[in-house]
């Protein structure tokens, strides 16, 4: 089996405030294989976000800081390249991988495109950041990749700004932008967020059908478990920081072992059953670096015991690529081994 395309680990992000160091993201780690569709969940405030931001190397410094950890980057379509750790390479470097092999589509498109220049020219404005191309020719690509990403009248559609699209137009501009360079690695930020279902619905089967023909790695970052039961291989369940839990997607929905993913679970509404109050975990999620010692969902773990508040848990191996960080498994009889 081929190394994973991009393999995170240990990964420390840290802030630096003035009211101290905060520790964003806490010892993360995760690996996505090349064709596969990894799913990144956990509610807002967890450090989904500066997870990707720190692969991307857009983590703004000054506050942000990576102070730890590796992020390994080892391309598949070329078999001459070798492995990088883009903790450690050149901000030119960074430059060339970023947008051409390793590509990201934000939260929000009418934020993230410029509202005075055309829909086509942010298309080849990145085509041509990393291919020696002509004007004629990078059009031609805008155009071609409007029609992928599924617009209608692309040739139009090329020549008009942002503000002259609907949402769903926009977020599809977005993917356009991020797969005019064919990257091996996508990030999708929340890419569905704040569409209406239909739309959802057919940015989530362009994306699949872009991981299906051209064996694009996709990691997809959400808090819509429906997102990741319809996208994804894998799941790495994010709180505070760290990772809770992590496994194939059939496993961490048909059979969840940390309180948190349960939780997450439980929340969800179930077809054809009438409830009169929908169950949410109570509190909320503990601000970055406000909890020194045990577990970070202590306060709020329906199953919590005194060790809890104590120790700090490690990541369990329950079976082979399902792992838990919790104490509630960490026992002879559980027959687990840490990780």
């Amino acid at each position: 089996m081929k190394k994973p395309v991009l393999e995170v680990n240990q990964l420390q992000t840290h802030f630096f405030t003035d009211r101290g160091e905060v520790p964003a993201v806490d010892n993360v780690s995760f690996e996505i294989h090349s064709g596969e569709v990894l799913g990144v969940v956990g509610e807002s405030g967890c450090g989904k976000s500066v997870t990707s931001l720190s692969v991307m190397g857009l983590i703004p410094k000054p506050p942000g800081k990576i102070v730890g950890g590796e992020i390994l980057f080892r391309p598949q379509q070329d078999e001459g390249e070798k492995e990088e750790n883009l903790v450690k390479v050149s901000k030119k470097r960074m430059r060339q991988i970023r947008g051409n092999q390793i590509a990201m589509i934000f939260q929000e498109p009418m934020t993230s495109l410029d509202p005075l220049y055309k829909i086509g020219y942010q298309i080849i404005e990145g085509v041509r950041n990393h291919r020696a191309v002509s004007k004629k020719e990078g059009r031609q690509i805008a155009i071609d990749m409007l029609k992928l990403v599924g617009i209608p009248r692309a040739e139009e559609i090329v020549d008009e700004y942002p503000h002259q699209l609907s949402g769903g137009m926009r977020q599809r501009v977005m993917i356009a932008i991020a797969m005019a360079c064919d990257p091996e690695v996508l990030i999708a930020d929340e890419p569905t967020t704040a569409l209406d279902v239909t739309i959802q619905a057919q940015i989530l089967e362009l994306m699949k059908k872009l991981n299906r023909e051209k064996g694009t790695a996709i990691m997809m970052i959400t808090h819509d478990l429906g997102v990741v039961a319809e996208m994804c291989d894998r799941v790495v369940v994010m709180y505070a920081g760290k990772v809770v839990e992590q496994g194939d997607v059939r496993t961490i929905l048909k059979s969840p072992k940390h309180p948190y993913t349960q939780g997450l679970i439980r929340s969800l509404p179930k077809m054809g059953k009438r409830e009169s109050r929908l169950y949410s975990i109570p509190g909320n999620v503990p601000k970055p670096g406000s909890i020194k010692n045990g577990c970070r969902f202590a306060a709020r773990c329906p199953a919590v015991f005194d060790r809890c508040y104590q120790e700090n848990p490690e990541l369990i191996e329950m079976k082979e690529g399902h792992a838990c960080r919790c104490f509630l498994y960490d026992s002879k009889e559980a027959e687990v081994s840490h990780v």
